[in-house]
């Protein structure tokens, strides 16, 4: 049973973050998010076969697990989600220069933080707690902003999403839940379950944020304006 909703939470995830990705990239020219969305989809596509075929701690799968996992929770679905939002709260317009170190960034540190993280110990831990709350605080910035302009429903899944970020964050390297497996399978089951929530709640509250700041006219076509691309 517990393989099975192990696989189910995972292949949820990788749904969400490679469809919703796609659509933010298609939809809304928003490489940023969409980027890290389809890398999300990838490395849950990456753990569904180091969970499957049990591979160990030398196999490829499981350097690709680790090195993806630092690449998101340190700068992916921190930094760079944040700077994608910015995109409909702020009118934010990232130029490719931006994009492009954004994701330079989280690779070196996504691979110094896997490749490493025996010798930086405790303080990659808490590296990795720190930047979950500081993004989560700007999810609630971000659930405050959609029931300013109406959208109070999104903002509430938004909250739930993020408190359930909060949780995971802060349980993911120092405590197990009771009655969990050496593979911490119960863990990874909440933790798939929630990032594959959060992918889809935030992309549907940016879709409903973005068509709030065109109908309002305070944002960019965004089918017809391309990343980094500034308007007169």
């Amino acid at each position: 049973m517990r393989d099975i909703l192990f696989a189910a939470a995972d292949i949820w995830m990788i749904a969400v973050g490679i469809i919703c990705g796609v659509k933010f990239i298609r939809g809304h020219r928003n490489y940023l998010i969409g980027l890290e969305w389809i890398i999300m989809g990838v490395s849950g596509t990456n753990f569904l076969v180091y969970g499957v075929t049990k591979a160990g701690p030398d196999s490829l799968p499981h350097h690709i697990a680790f090195f993806l996992d630092a690449f998101s929770r340190s700068i992916g679905f921190t930094l760079i989600l944040v700077l994608g939002l910015l995109v409909v709260t702020h009118r934010y317009k990232p130029t490719i220069r931006v994009e492009v170190g954004a994701f330079s960034l989280a690779a070196i540190l996504g691979f110094v933080l896997s490749e490493f993280a025996d010798e930086i110990g405790t303080p990659g831990k808490v590296f990795f707690l720190i930047t979950a709350l500081a993004t989560s605080g700007f999810l609630c910035y971000f659930a405050w902003r959609l029931r300013e302009i109406g959208e109070r429903a999104h903002a509430v899944w938004i909250l739930g999403a993020t408190a359930l970020n909060v949780v995971v964050a802060s349980i993911y390297d120092f405590w197990r839940i009771p009655g969990d497996d050496a593979d911490h399978t119960r863990f990874y089951i909440l933790a798939l379950f929630k990032w594959g929530l959060a992918m889809l709640v935030i992309y549907r509250a940016y879709a409903a944020f973005a068509a709030h700041d065109k109908r309002v006219g305070a944002g960019p076509d965004p089918v017809t304006h391309a990343p980094g691309v500034e308007t007169a």
